[in-house]
Protein backbone atom coordinates (compact mmCIF):
# COMPACT_ATOMS: atom_id res chain seq x y z
CA UNK A 1 0.00 0.00 0.00
CA UNK A 2 1.01 3.61 -0.94
CA UNK A 3 0.62 4.62 2.63
CA UNK A 4 1.03 2.35 6.24
CA UNK A 5 -2.15 1.10 7.46
CA UNK A 6 -3.56 1.67 10.26
CA UNK A 7 -2.99 -0.45 13.13
CA UNK A 8 -6.09 -3.12 13.76
CA UNK A 9 -7.40 -2.10 15.93
CA UNK A 10 -6.14 1.54 15.23
CA UNK A 11 -6.19 3.84 18.02
CA UNK A 12 -8.98 6.37 18.65
CA UNK A 13 -8.77 9.76 20.33
CA UNK A 14 -13.29 10.97 20.60
CA UNK A 15 -15.93 8.54 21.22
CA UNK A 16 -17.45 9.57 18.22
CA UNK A 17 -14.00 7.73 16.42
CA UNK A 18 -14.68 4.89 19.19
CA UNK A 19 -18.50 4.29 17.41
CA UNK A 20 -17.18 4.32 14.12
CA UNK A 21 -14.28 2.08 14.71
CA UNK A 22 -17.36 -0.14 16.65
CA UNK A 23 -19.73 0.15 13.84
CA UNK A 24 -16.95 -1.00 11.21
CA UNK A 25 -15.56 -4.10 13.34
CA UNK A 26 -19.16 -5.50 14.07
CA UNK A 27 -19.53 -5.02 9.83
CA UNK A 28 -16.36 -7.45 9.68
CA UNK A 29 -17.17 -10.10 12.56
CA UNK A 30 -15.83 -12.55 13.40
CA UNK A 31 -13.03 -11.55 11.05
CA UNK A 32 -10.43 -8.82 11.49
CA UNK A 33 -10.60 -5.43 9.37
CA UNK A 34 -9.25 -6.24 6.24
CA UNK A 35 -6.57 -4.04 4.01
CA UNK A 36 -9.10 -2.03 2.86
CA UNK A 37 -10.96 -0.75 6.71
CA UNK A 38 -7.31 -0.23 7.71
CA UNK A 39 -6.48 2.14 4.56
CA UNK A 40 -10.04 4.03 5.00
CA UNK A 41 -9.86 4.13 8.91
CA UNK A 42 -6.93 7.08 8.78
CA UNK A 43 -9.84 9.32 8.12
CA UNK A 44 -12.50 7.97 10.41
CA UNK A 45 -15.56 9.70 9.27
CA UNK A 46 -15.28 8.34 5.21
CA UNK A 47 -14.62 5.12 6.90
CA UNK A 48 -18.27 5.75 8.75
CA UNK A 49 -19.75 6.73 5.62
CA UNK A 50 -18.43 4.13 3.25
CA UNK A 51 -19.10 1.37 6.14
CA UNK A 52 -22.49 2.59 5.46
CA UNK A 53 -23.18 3.23 2.20
CA UNK A 54 -21.04 -0.11 1.21
CA UNK A 55 -22.96 -2.17 4.10
CA UNK A 56 -26.08 -1.41 2.61
CA UNK A 57 -24.99 -2.19 -1.03
CA UNK A 58 -24.08 -5.76 0.08
CA UNK A 59 -26.56 -6.52 2.73
CA UNK A 60 -29.43 -5.05 2.29
CA UNK A 61 -30.66 -4.88 -1.09
CA UNK A 62 -32.98 -7.73 -2.69
CA UNK A 63 -31.02 -8.74 -5.38
CA UNK A 64 -29.26 -12.35 -5.14
CA UNK A 65 -25.77 -13.09 -4.58
CA UNK A 66 -24.82 -13.60 -7.71
CA UNK A 67 -26.64 -11.01 -9.41
CA UNK A 68 -25.05 -8.57 -7.19
CA UNK A 69 -21.52 -10.20 -6.96
CA UNK A 70 -21.44 -10.54 -11.07
CA UNK A 71 -21.67 -6.82 -10.90
CA UNK A 72 -19.22 -6.50 -8.54
CA UNK A 73 -16.42 -8.78 -9.69
CA UNK A 74 -17.14 -7.32 -13.41
CA UNK A 75 -16.26 -4.02 -11.94
CA UNK A 76 -12.93 -5.78 -10.52
CA UNK A 77 -11.62 -7.32 -13.65
CA UNK A 78 -12.54 -3.90 -16.02
CA UNK A 79 -10.31 -2.08 -13.43
CA UNK A 80 -7.65 -4.15 -12.74
CA UNK A 81 -8.77 -3.93 -9.15
CA UNK A 82 -7.21 -7.62 -7.58
CA UNK A 83 -7.94 -7.27 -4.05
CA UNK A 84 -11.40 -6.61 -5.17
CA UNK A 85 -11.46 -9.69 -7.41
CA UNK A 86 -10.06 -11.84 -4.63
CA UNK A 87 -12.64 -10.87 -2.24
CA UNK A 88 -15.63 -11.24 -4.28
CA UNK A 89 -15.12 -14.20 -7.08
CA UNK A 90 -15.05 -17.11 -3.96
CA UNK A 91 -18.99 -15.01 -3.08
CA UNK A 92 -19.97 -15.47 -6.83
CA UNK A 93 -18.92 -19.31 -7.07
CA UNK A 94 -20.64 -19.99 -3.38
CA UNK A 95 -23.50 -18.26 -5.20
CA UNK A 96 -23.77 -20.95 -7.67
CA UNK A 97 -21.97 -18.87 -10.27
CA UNK A 98 -20.29 -22.27 -12.52
CA UNK A 99 -16.22 -21.83 -12.94
CA UNK A 100 -16.86 -21.61 -16.44
CA UNK A 101 -19.27 -18.92 -16.28
CA UNK A 102 -16.55 -16.55 -13.35
CA UNK A 103 -13.39 -17.54 -16.78
CA UNK A 104 -15.90 -15.37 -18.78
CA UNK A 105 -16.82 -12.80 -16.35
CA UNK A 106 -12.69 -12.43 -15.61
CA UNK A 107 -12.02 -12.33 -19.79
CA UNK A 108 -12.25 -8.38 -20.59
CA UNK A 109 -12.37 -9.77 -24.35
CA UNK A 110 -16.01 -10.90 -23.66
CA UNK A 111 -18.78 -9.52 -25.71
CA UNK A 112 -21.80 -10.54 -23.47
CA UNK A 113 -24.10 -9.68 -26.54
CA UNK A 114 -23.00 -12.92 -28.34
CA UNK A 115 -25.24 -15.68 -26.70
CA UNK A 116 -22.91 -18.33 -28.84
CA UNK A 117 -19.92 -17.58 -27.14
CA UNK A 118 -22.12 -16.99 -23.11
CA UNK A 119 -24.24 -19.80 -23.07
CA UNK A 120 -23.46 -20.74 -19.92
CA UNK A 121 -24.56 -17.25 -18.61
CA UNK A 122 -28.34 -16.86 -18.45
CA UNK A 123 -30.20 -14.12 -19.95
CA UNK A 124 -30.55 -11.99 -16.68
CA UNK A 125 -26.48 -12.66 -15.75
CA UNK A 126 -25.81 -11.16 -19.58
CA UNK A 127 -28.03 -8.08 -19.09
CA UNK A 128 -26.67 -7.43 -15.34
CA UNK A 129 -22.53 -7.87 -16.85
CA UNK A 130 -23.61 -5.56 -20.27
CA UNK A 131 -24.64 -3.21 -17.97
CA UNK A 132 -21.58 -3.21 -15.99
CA UNK A 133 -19.34 -2.99 -18.88
CA UNK A 134 -21.19 0.07 -20.27
CA UNK A 135 -21.18 1.38 -16.62
CA UNK A 136 -17.68 1.50 -16.16
CA UNK A 137 -16.10 1.94 -19.70
CA UNK A 138 -18.30 4.41 -20.93
CA UNK A 139 -20.29 5.43 -17.89
CA UNK A 140 -23.38 6.41 -20.56
CA UNK A 141 -25.73 2.88 -20.84
CA UNK A 142 -27.17 3.07 -24.22
CA UNK A 143 -30.85 2.68 -24.30
CA UNK A 144 -31.27 -0.69 -25.76
CA UNK A 145 -28.91 -2.11 -22.86
CA UNK A 146 -30.89 -0.46 -20.44
CA UNK A 147 -34.23 -2.06 -22.26
CA UNK A 148 -32.40 -5.31 -22.08
CA UNK A 149 -31.83 -4.97 -18.56
CA UNK A 150 -35.62 -3.70 -17.18
CA UNK A 151 -36.62 -6.50 -19.26
CA UNK A 152 -34.94 -8.59 -16.65
CA UNK A 153 -35.34 -6.75 -13.32
CA UNK A 154 -37.76 -4.72 -11.43
CA UNK A 155 -37.83 -1.01 -10.96
CA UNK A 156 -36.12 -1.50 -7.24
CA UNK A 157 -33.29 -3.92 -8.80
CA UNK A 158 -32.24 -1.68 -11.43
CA UNK A 159 -31.47 0.68 -8.98
CA UNK A 160 -29.93 -1.60 -7.19
CA UNK A 161 -27.68 -3.19 -9.43
CA UNK A 162 -26.85 0.38 -10.90
CA UNK A 163 -26.10 1.53 -6.89
CA UNK A 164 -23.91 -1.18 -7.17
CA UNK A 165 -21.87 -0.70 -9.95
CA UNK A 166 -21.25 2.73 -9.20
CA UNK A 167 -20.54 1.78 -5.67
CA UNK A 168 -17.35 -0.92 -6.66
CA UNK A 169 -16.10 1.11 -9.43
CA UNK A 170 -15.98 3.75 -6.30
CA UNK A 171 -14.45 0.75 -4.16
CA UNK A 172 -12.14 -0.26 -7.81
CA UNK A 173 -10.47 3.29 -7.99
CA UNK A 174 -9.43 3.91 -4.21
CA UNK A 175 -8.02 0.37 -4.01
CA UNK A 176 -6.22 1.02 -7.04
CA UNK A 177 -4.81 3.96 -6.69
CA UNK A 178 -3.54 3.27 -3.36
CA UNK A 179 -2.93 -0.04 -4.35
CA UNK A 180 -4.60 -1.29 -0.95
CA UNK A 181 -3.64 -5.36 -0.85
CA UNK A 182 -0.42 -4.57 -2.60
CA UNK A 183 -1.27 -6.51 -6.10
CA UNK A 184 -1.53 -3.73 -8.54
CA UNK A 185 2.27 -2.32 -8.86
Amino acid sequence: MRLPYVQDPPPTSTPDEANILANVQARRAPNPLLPLDRALLHAFPVADGWNSFIGAIRTRTSLSTVVRELAICRVAVINRAHFEWEQHAPLLTAGGLSREALDLVGDTQVDFSDKNKTTVLSAEERAVLKYTDAMTKTVSVPDEVFRELKDCFNEREVVEITATVAAYNCVSRFLVALDVGEQNH
